[in-house]
């Protein structure tokens, strides 16, 4: 399917059967032959929800006992203000890394 163009049209893009196959197409597709990017809008998608993976994390009990102090004083459960506390300090890094 990598035929000549005409100048300012754009392939089709296929349908897909699952998320699966549509992630693998894109993975190796060249979005340009598809979308003229040129012309797109910026979109702010304000209710979309982060992808979310559970972890094992293992910490120290006194660790653990001092974030559900904290998180108690907040009003929070401490997973939360864990995921605070990890948010903060990588927005710290990337701010710091940018600079050197």
């Amino acid at each position: 399917m990598n035929r000549t163009l005409m100048k300012g049209t754009k392939k089709k893009v296929p349908e897909f059967t699952s998320e699966e196959e549509e992630r693998r197409f894109w993975a190796t597709a060249d979005s340009t032959e598809f979308i003229d990017w040129a012309s797109a809008k910026r979109r702010k998608l304000v209710r979309l929800k982060p992808s979310l993976k559970t972890i094992s994390l293992r910490l120290p009990v006194s660790m653990i006992e001092d974030l559900k102090i904290l998180a108690n004083r907040r009003d929070v459960p401490y997973q939360s203000l864990l995921k605070v506390f990890l948010a903060e300090r990588l927005s710290k890094e990337r701010r710091t890394n940018s600079r050197g």
